[in-house]
């Protein structure tokens, strides 16, 4: 039996959305209200959550700076889960909605699996990390708040973003790579495809060489504090820098012919996003001044970063003109 409020007439004959979408949009904005609260309290001078000596607290104008960008992306967060369920968001371009849906989806997705899967390795490990660290930072507390509403903002927006996209493009997602038009992916797109592909293999080399132990590239800070987070990070970014350029090229070769659209469009929409969105993040982390020599970041390590944030928009962008050739046919 079908829920009517999650299907598409129920979604768009009415000006209210369903019991469903409605506590979904209501955990998305309840999730961004720790963070904002903290953030808030930083901006105005605080320091709640910050230790004495921290090095936050060596440029407060600079951590103003920051933390109000970062309370206008977690604001976006409240338009996007306001727009993925109002009849009104229904009429939104969609060049308008898909990058900041793509760029949440990008860092977020990182986030919700990155966080579980270092605990799981921490629990397995028996590492707890009980030493405080050479320079403090954040009072543990923080992170479990801040990542606990990431964690709740990236599920409930993917949910109302995947009923969204079921109502308002079902027909662009629908049937199997074998039936995909050739003309969906012309020479520029495979071109392009190929590109991405190739330019992977420097950060997907770089990332991997790190997750086995290798030192090259890493400050004196980063080797010292290499621990099990560390890896479970670096083979996150490996593993999804593979499956966006895998995703992608099943997408523009149409290969396998049996495989469905949908899965497929999923990954590579996913895979791209978190490469590019994490890469582009990273790539702004490593020009902030540095505390000390031993914390001065690479330039091998500006280049990966780099390398992750061109791949993943690249490879997006062949998403992005699959996705507008196939609507354009629907």
């Amino acid at each position: 039996m079908t829920i009517p409020s999650l299907t598409p007439a129920a979604a768009s004959s009415g000006t209210r959305p369903g019991p469903a979408r409605r506590a979904l949009r209501a955990l998305a904005v309840a999730a961004c209200v720790p963070y904002v609260s903290l953030k808030a309290v930083w901006i105005a001078g605080g320091e709640t959550g910050i230790p004495a000596g921290s090095v936050l607290l060596e440029n407060r104008g600079l951590l103003a700076a920051v933390n109000a960008l970062t309370v206008a992306a977690d604001v976006l967060v409240v338009v996007l889960a306001l727009l993925l369920t109002q009849a009104w968001g229904r009429r939104v371009p969609a060049w308008l909605l898909t990058p900041p849906m793509w760029a949440a989806t990008g860092l977020l997705v990182p986030i919700m699996t990155g966080c579980p899967a270092q605990l799981l390795v921490g629990l397995l490990s028996g590492d707890e990390r009980a030493a405080a660290p050479s320079e403090p930072f954040l009072e543990p507390w923080v992170f479990t708040v801040v990542y606990g509403g990431f964690i709740l903002q990236g599920l409930s927006l993917g949910i109302l973003f995947a009923l969204y996209a079921r109502d308002r493009w079902g027909r662009v997602r629908r049937g199997r790579l074998g039936d995909l038009s050739a003309r969906l992916g012309g020479p520029g797109v495979r071109a392009a495809a190929a590109a991405g592909a190739l330019l992977a293999l420097f950060p997907a080399s770089v990332h991997l060489l790190w997750l086995c132990g290798a030192d090259t590239g890493l400050s004196p800070a980063q080797i010292a504090g290499r621990d099990a987070d560390f890896h479970v990070l670096e083979a996150q970014r490996f593993a999804f820098l593979v499956l966006a350029v895998t995703a992608t090229l099943l997408l523009v070769l149409r290969r396998p012919a049996r495989w469905r659209v949908r899965s497929t469009l999923a990954a590579a929409w996913t895979a791209s996003a978190a490469v590019g969105c994490w890469g582009a993040y990273m790539s702004l982390v490593s020009l902030l001044p540095e505390t000390g020599p031993d914390t001065a970041v690479t330039a091998l390590t500006r280049l990966t970063y780099a390398g992750d944030m061109i791949t993943g928009f690249l490879l997006a962008a062949c998403v992005a003109v699959l996705l507008r050739r196939r609507s354009a046919e629907a």
